[in-house]
């Protein structure tokens, strides 16, 4: 998909605010990359070419994230031909709902993902109702979109333009903290960025969701749906971190047709995955805010294992956790990922 010329509406973002700005980090440039998301907008942060794929709600959930599968994406807009409008995002979170609400076991197929439409599977699960679809106009800041991601807890926030209704593109984290990384060059680098990660306290670093390796993959999906993590740390016995299975390995499952057996362990669930996969990017609680950026950006993961010396899992760095800490707290906007 090329990038068109638009005319848009900068969206409406209201804020709430802090009692208090965080205390971690130095008033004299915590504002900078503040100021930076809000002088660019999302239209920037487009990149020239990239592959947009959508579904009618009318087409098969089976079919739709084998559709994904095959085109190597996450998520896709949903299209409802009677409304003539965009309604909502397929993602593997919806995927991994489907399993974990029809799966009873090995021997029962789970007929309900070979017979549900995307309009059935969102009517059951979303009790009928139909909320609105967030999104964002490409005239609006990458603050807005920053705020937006993280207010409703969502992953992909769809551009459309508000003239033609088209969707132009679908914006990430990843793909925000990645702009920053390349174009933040041409701002001063905040002294803040030098600091260690355990100083700061970016990340979650209690009661961390890990997944031992013995259990089985039913169980991961469980966390998934009770905690609403993005990704598990897979421990041995001493709580050491050997391997991380994430909602998008879920996927594989799809490819491989092997989501009627979810009694495999996770080792096993682990040697079977044949798509790419993450791996575990590590880091240290004495390492620097800008170490773990550039980590993270450079091996396009959406999250970071923290780990002491010995490899034992002590946290997790998302994404959201360093767009919350570098943009939005020093807006004065309280966190908004508890």
């Amino acid at each position: 998909m090329q990038k068109q010329g638009t005319t848009a509406i900068a969206a409406d973002v209201s804020f709430v605010e802090c009692k208090h700005t965080c205390p971690c980090l130095p008033e004299a440039d915590v504002t900078i990359y503040m100021n930076f998301m809000k002088s660019h907008c999302c239209y920037d942060a487009i990149p020239t070419s990239c592959k947009l794929v959508i579904f009618d709600t009318k087409l098969q959930v089976q079919k739709a994230f084998y559709a994904l599968v095959a085109n190597g994406l996450r998520a896709a807009p949903l299209w409802d031909s009677k409304l003539q409008k965009f309604v909502g995002m397929l993602t593997i979170t919806d995927f991994i709902n489907i399993l974990h609400c029809y799966y009873k076991s090995p021997l029962v197929q789970m007929y309900e993902l070979e017979s549900h439409k995307i309009e059935t599977w969102r009517d059951v699960y979303l009790k009928c109702s139909c909320p609105l679809l967030i999104s964002i106009s490409p005239d609006a800041s990458l603050f807005d979109a920053i705020y937006s991601l993280l207010k409703h807890k969502i992953h992909r926030l769809p551009v459309i333009d508000p003239e033609s209704g088209n969707v132009l593109h679908i914006l990430t984290h990843k793909r925000i903290l990645k702009f920053l990384h390349i174009f933040g060059k041409k701002v001063p680098k905040p002294v803040f960025v030098q600091r260690q990660i355990q100083e700061l306290g970016i990340g979650t670093f209690r009661n961390v969701a890990t997944v031992h390796e013995t259990a089985t993959l039913y169980d991961a999906l469980s966390i998934f749906v009770e905690r609403r993590v993005s990704a598990l740390p897979v421990v041995d016995e001493r709580g050491k971190v050997v391997a991380l299975y994430s909602r998008f390995d879920v996927i594989n499952l799809a490819a491989q047709k092997t989501y009627n057996n979810l009694h495999v362990t996770m080792l096993e669930a682990l040697h079977r995955r044949t798509c790419f996969m993450e791996g575990v990017i590590k880091c240290y609680p004495d390492e620097t805010l800008e170490t773990v950026i550039d980590r993270i950006v450079t091996a396009e993961v959406h999250r970071l294992v923290l780990v002491d010396r010995g490899d034992v899992v002590r946290g997790i760095i998302s994404l959201s956790d360093l767009l919350q800490a570098m943009v939005l707290t020093p807006a004065g906007i309280e966190a908004l990922l508890s």
